[in-house]
């Protein structure tokens, strides 16, 4: 696949702190008649950001975001922790800050991308200003937030009601990336 074809494909970042996790059985579901690539962020060593630049050799922040550049479209899928998004997807953000100063040739590259945000919790709603530090990233590196989804878990009773729900979340996704 070149590059061309690899932009139109939107990219799924998953941020769950285990692999078989809500989050990712959710991402599955949704996605399955959807062509995407999916990246989790626990097969990537992803230093907490650091004011000096200096990482080990072993971090994989920039090999990460070489990928993201080559897709118009990044869905960040986290689960909700205590309120807000996963330590590990929070990391992820943080490290974004290098591509305003190490990096800001590639931190440019990020402008007019699409942005969709899947929450998953236990919640019955998502909570109050979770989406903020999304939008407002999006915004400062000029990016297009589109829109969020948010699965409660707890909201769905049987396999009835998640099919149903997994079904209308699989629209508002095929409606966004048109």
């Amino acid at each position: 696949m070149n590059k061309n074809q690899l932009k139109q494909i939107p990219l799924i970042i998953i941020g769950s702190a285990r692999k078989n996790s809500n989050t990712r059985y959710y991402v599955d579901k949704i996605f399955d008649e959807i062509d995407c690539k999916v990246l989790d962020l626990l097969d990537y060593q992803i230093s907490p950001y650091n004011y000096d630049g200096k990482y080990p050799s072993s971090d994989n922040f920039y090999q990460l975001v070489e990928e993201i550049v080559y897709h118009d479209t990044l869905i960040f899928a986290t689960p909700v922790y205590w309120y807000s998004m996963s330590g590990l997807m929070k990391n992820l953000y943080d490290r974004f800050s290098d591509l305003l100063t190490i990096q800001k040739e590639t931190g440019k590259k990020l402008k007019n991308k699409n942005i969709i945000l899947l929450a998953v919790g236990a919640d019955s709603k998502l909570p109050e200003g979770f989406e903020i530090p999304f939008k407002l990233t999006a915004e400062y590196f000029g990016l297009k937030y589109l829109n969020s989804i948010y699965i409660s878990t707890n909201m769905l009773n049987s396999k009835q009601d998640n099919n149903v729900e997994i079904n209308k979340f699989k629209e508002i996704i095929k409606i966004i990336l048109l």
